[in-house]
């Protein structure tokens, strides 16, 4: 064990959407019983990706103490789990194969948005 970062997610505000399952780029992140979890603790890096996607801010990025985090282990569960769902820019509909998808927050909405849009987005 040792003291590192790592997602935290509060089972009370989780609503069971699953849209923190994909930026897990680890699998860390798992639908259990209708709701989020960290299924190994040694698979979460604590890189916070899942946290910008969250509709009630059910995650967290928190340091306690926790096992190492296992790159090994991490690209070998990655690689056995099930291909995603594509995601899509919410204003242009461009998907993953056509444009860089960066998860952001807007008007209390966690969403994907393209590259393209994003400006729109920042500067009105």
């Amino acid at each position: 064990m040792t003291v590192r970062s790592i997602v935290r997610i509060d089972e009370e505000l989780c609503n069971g959407c699953g849209l923190c399952v994909t930026p897990c780029a680890e699998g860390a992140i798992q639908m259990v019983d209708g709701k989020a979890r960290v299924i190994r603790e040694e698979l979460c890096d604590g890189a916070g990706f899942c946290l910008g996607v969250c509709p009630t801010g059910a995650l967290s990025i928190e340091t306690r103490e926790a096992p190492a985090f296992d790159r090994e282990a991490a690209e070998a569960h990655a690689q056995a789990q099930p291909t995603y769902i594509t995601q899509r820019c919410f204003r242009c509909h461009a998907g993953e194969d056509r444009a860089v998808l960066l998860p952001c927050r807007s008007q209390g909405h966690s969403l994907w948005v393209c590259t393209r849009c994003l400006p729109v987005l920042i500067h009105g």
